[in-house]
């Protein structure tokens, strides 16, 4: 103090000022970072002082509440170990989803009983736990003379196999597994991996910690818990119980800060830096010193000299907590994860040193990690850093070919292997061609030699034999469940072969566009793209006036592909974002037309029936070609934007993907130049046009910018493609093979239309490629409700249904078990989300199962309805089901919940039978607008005799005055000849598998008499 005045030291040090200027309540909530998030009340007990000058009502962490909610505990039961390391519990977390830095996705813990010392192992491959569990059991017998009685797991097969059980008996160890579907027998470990991963998501999101760095979180977070106060053992640490050690080796810091760490490298010069700034990720088990990750250098160094800025997070604050791990140790909070219990799917990595451990108290290292972890030494092995995008193949095993007479031939990518277009391709077809086995009493699908029971047409097709699916062998108990017993693509010829095997080998695209400029390939397609456009005059640069409101816009990236599957073309399209137009501003009608699948099915049974090629054009920058009436603003496109253009925008003079009036603009330019060319807009569908000439036919079906062209005129076929050259750009992409994710294979019995590159992609992104298969797409009589279990996150619930309601496009076996999920979208709960996973565990099964339309030399229409009577426990509303076959194949199915509760079994069949006869008349339509309906009524199979009775008499009673609509509507058609009905067996009713759960034996034999098929099952 000097002349009243106060001084301050300079010398004080930054840090120690910062501390010192820190309030009670800043520098308690400090000490919890530190300490991993540990509860308050314990908290309190280390730091009484500071605890009594903080307001308790003040403690609040969001890392806590994101990292820590917990449904309520089970009873517990007091069982404790009165001898520190006679009972051993043991439980294994993983796979996760992002490998850690050495490339670990999973971690096993031992506890000890009576202590609740934890030791932590991380994992390549869970195979690998019997080798960490010698490890650990000489460690403690070496370091604590202790004798292991019981060793407490669940029932995974990685602790229930014969070498674990043998190494037990050798030391007389007791081996206690949980009962079936009773996790919290082995409650301990449950309880203490969900205590280390909630401390391990506290400490990664409060610092915004990337989640590679996960398995030195996990480390970390078991060094932490065994120097932390427990209430089970009187608020002393596990540590001390066992060792009597009470304090800290170093002083803990906060995981995921800014350190800086001296270098102490020889290449380091006078004048160069003489730290380096990395990231604190924990404590070395063999060292005294502090494990810091470099990303520059990408190596990890211990050292005791570091200086620690604990405020500061190493990769910036998160802007958005609950986003920072969506699906980093997803299910944990729900029994941790299913692989705790079950062992999880085993990983393909076999590697000797696939596993590193963390205890806490003597550590134990393998050879590697010494290596990785020695202080400063330049010749020390660095971390081998993941590769973003670093997923294992998808292996596909092969076999040799076994002919047999039975055998059909297969399904060729040619279409002249159907059809008679001259002996030279039919040659060259068989010498392709190779052969799937079916049933011994199956009958040949040739379509030059189709079994007589085709030709009768009076036999309903639920009553005809149809080839089993081929029997596969499925793997036992133990094997891994690989996506290469359930696809093989022996039976395909070498063609079709190679035109998969481009589709799955195809490149990862951009996710924006700042990663697609740093490769030529996809700069020169996004240059190609802006010349187009330009071409189009779809824009011109101008201020924008004041009151109007800018379109943002995107760049949207896609690979093309030729009709043998090589890549044609880099395709980069830019894309509005329509999404914020506001109606009656720069936008007012949106309406445009869409092709139906069922129409495409249709037109592909037609073609099939008649011996017709199936071609594909597409338009590029189809959009473009549509002229917009509104006046609408679009930002610069990302990437193109300069000086010249700061402050401007673009005035849209064309449509562009993604504005909301694009698809009705583009359309209506196409109808109207379609129909100059002579050709009719169908009735039965807007997007369907056709033409007549000489008694001859050509269909057109667009869909957006895809088309499909079929007929038997060629040379109305060839004018036709010069014309729309004329008018559009066009490529001719020759036969049909890959349209809307539907890949199309020719062959001598027909077309076959299957989704299988879709499910395979469906199944990675969920990760079920190793999932244990289902037999069905859902449980036989499942009967879910709106309250089935806990919420779940209802966006990923969404996008996973709406994946599948997409490919039921191609496979009328999941109709219903999809129809069921999707009615819960808005709710989604954990029941449902069990649901859906089945769905993807029978799809695992089955992924290239698909339908094969084949010739069976008519063109008549037939139908299957059933109705599942009160089957909704929500509201007892029935579910209608029905499946229309044309030309003896099927193109079109549907399940659906009626809208209105049904009184009887014959109300509720009566509605869909009324559904299914509005397909059937459908169909009747477009048929004859095609000049291909040749007459005759129209069949319709029912297995309710009371349904059928009602609509052929006219009974009036209270039962069905009700429903007078639906039965006046069925008795009108059967009184004008269009409507045939007959009663079919319930055991032979197609339609059942479309409105409930049925058995695995009629299961596959109703879709069997469908016409669905795997070609792709392993002989």
């Amino acid at each position: 103090m000097h002349d009243g005045l106060y001084y301050l030291d300079n010398n004080v040090p930054p840090v120690v000022a910062a501390v010192a200027s820190l309030t009670p309540l800043d520098e308690f909530l400090l000490h919890h970072r530190r300490l991993g998030h540990m509860s308050f009340v314990t908290l309190g007990r280390l730091y009484p002082t500071l605890y009594s000058k903080v307001n308790q009502g003040s403690l609040v962490c969001d890392a806590c509440q994101y990292g820590k909610q917990t449904r309520s505990s089970y009873t517990s039961s007091d069982n404790r170990s009165d001898t520190p390391l006679q009972v051993i519990h043991s439980d294994v977390w993983g796979p996760s989803g992002v490998p850690s830095l050495n490339g670990y996705r999973s971690f096993v813990t031992f506890i000890d009983c009576c202590t609740r010392v934890t030791w932590v192992y991380v994992l390549k491959n869970k195979n690998d736990v019997f080798e960490c569990f010698v490890d650990f059991h000489n460690m403690i017998r070496t370091q604590y003379n202790a004798c292991v009685k019981t060793f407490r797991t669940d029932n995974g097969t990685e602790y229930v196999n014969k070498e674990f059980d043998e190494y037990l008996s050798s030391f007389g160890i007791i081996h206690h597994t949980t009962c079936p579907g009773t996790s919290e027998q082995n409650g301990l470990a449950e309880r203490k991996n969900r205590h280390l991963l909630e401390i391990t998501r506290c400490i990664m999101i409060s610092m915004n910690v990337p989640k590679f760095l996960w398995g030195e979180a996990v480390m970390t977070a078991a060094y932490l818990m065994n120097r932390m106060p427990s209430r089970v053992l009187g608020y002393k640490t596990p540590l001390e119980c066992l060792t009597g050690e009470t304090k800290y080796v170093i002083p803990p810091k906060v995981f995921g800060c800014v350190c800086f760490v001296k270098d102490y490298r020889p290449s380091v010069g006078k004048l160069d830096p003489k730290a380096l700034k990395c990231v604190f990720v924990g404590y070395s088990g063999k060292q005294k010193g502090y494990k810091c990750w470099c990303p520059s250098e990408r190596r990890m160094f211990v050292s005791m000299d570091v200086v620690f800025r604990e405020q500061e997070p190493f990769y910036g604050e998160p802007t958005d907590l609950t986003d920072v791990f969506p699906d980093l140790f997803a299910n944990e909070n729900e029994n941790l994860d299913a692989d705790c219990e079950t062992g999880g799917d085993k990983e393909d990595e076999d590697d000797a040193t696939s596993r590193k451990m963390i205890i806490g108290v003597i550590p134990v290292e393998t050879e590697q990690e010494r290596r990785h972890e020695q202080q400063y030494d330049t010749s020390s092995e660095a971390f081998r850093w993941p590769k973003p995008n670093e997923e294992r193949e998808i292996q596909v095993y092969t076999r040799r070919r076994r002919i047999e007479e039975e055998r059909m031939q297969v399904l060729e990518p040619e279409p002249e292997a159907y059809g008679q277009h001259g002996e030279q391709e039919k040659e060259a077809d068989q010498q392709d061609n190779t052969q799937v086995q079916t049933s011994d009493t199956g009958p040949s699908l040739d379509s030059g030699n189709i079994s007589s029971q085709y030709d009768d047409l009076d036999v309903p097709i639920a009553y005809r034999k149809q080839p089993r699916a081929s029997a596969r062998k499925l793997p036992s108990k133990l094997d891994p469940y690989n996506v290469s017993n359930y696809v093989s693509y022996d039976i395909v010829g070498p063609s079709y072969k190679s035109f998969i095997a481009a589709l799955d080998s195809a490149e990862p695209l951009p996710r924006d566009w700042q990663e697609a400029k740093l490769n030529p390939k996809w700069r020169a397609a996004m240059l190609e793209e802006m010349s187009a456009l330009d071409k189009n005059n779809t824009w011109v640069i101008t201020p924008l006036p004041c009151n109007k409101k800018v379109v943002g816009c995107k760049w949207v990236f896609t690979i093309k592909h030729t009709p043998e599957g090589k890549v044609d073309r880099y395709k980069a399209r830019l894309v509005a974002k329509g999404y914020s137009q506001t109606y009656g501003v720069d936008y007012d009608e949106t309406f445009a037309p869409v092709a139906k699948m069922n129409t495409i099915r249709a037109l592909i049974s037609v073609a099939a029936n008649n011996n017709w090629k199936l071609f594909q054009l597409d338009v590029k920058n189809a959009f473009l070609h549509g002229d917009l009436k509104e006046e609408v603003y679009m930002e610069i496109p990302p990437g193109f934007s300069g000086p010249e253009t700061m402050g401007k925008v673009c005035r849209l003079k064309k449509s562009l993907y993604g504005l909301k009036q694009s698809p009705r603009a583009w359309f209506g330019r196409f109808r109207k130049e379609v129909c100059t060319l002579g050709f009719r807009q169908s009735n039965a569908d807007h997007t369907l046009f056709f033409k007549h000439h000489e008694n001859k036919t050509v269909v057109l079906v667009v869909y957006v910018d895809d088309i499909v062209i079929t007929g038997n005129d060629d040379v109305e076929i060839k004018n036709l493609k010069k014309m729309l050259a004329k008018s559009f750009e066009v490529k001719d992409l020759g036969f049909l093979h890959f349209f809307l994710g539907i890949e199309v294979a020719y062959g001598a019995q027909g077309i076959y239309i299957s989704q299988r590159k879709y499910v395979l992609d469906l199944l990675a992104e969920t990760r079920m490629l190793e999932s244990k298969p289902a037999a069905t797409p859902i449980e036989p009589n499942l009967r879910i409700t709106a309250n089935s279990g806990e919420p779940v996150d209802r966006g990923r619930y969404q996008r996973l249904v709406g994946r599948l309601i997409y490919l039921s496009h191609t496979r009328p076996d999941i109709a219903y078990a999809v129809s069921l999920v999707s009615k819960y979208m808005h709710d989604p709960r954990s029941g449902h989300l069990d649901a859906v996973n089945r769905i993807l565990r029978y799809l695992k099964g089955c992924p290239g199962k698909g339908i094969l339309l084949s010739n069976h030399g008519h063109l008549e229409v037939e139908g299957y309805t059933d109705a599942d009577w009160a089957g909704c426990l929500d509201d007892r509303r029935s579910t209608s089901g029905y499946c229309i076959f044309l030309g003896g194949n099927l193109v079109s199915w549907r399940s659906k919940k009626q809208s209105v509760v049904a009184r009887s079994t014959a109300e509720a069949e009566l509605r869909s039978m009324a559904s299914g006869l509005c397909e059937l008349l459908w169909l009747r339509l477009l048929l004859t607008e095609l000049r291909l309906f040749k007459g005759g009524p129209l069949r319709l199979h029912c297995d309710n005799q009371a349904a059928i009775n009602i609509v052929n008499n006219p009974v009036q009673h209270d039962r069905t005055k009700h429903i007078e609509i639906d039965r006046h509507f069925i008795k009108e058609k059967l009184d004008e000849g269009v409507l045939q009905v007959g009663f079919v067996k319930t055991g032979d009713q197609l339609a059942d598998v479309l409105t409930k759960g049925v058995s695995v034996v009629s299961f596959f034999k109703l879709c069997g008499k469908m016409g669905l098929l795997d070609i792709f099952t392993p002989s």
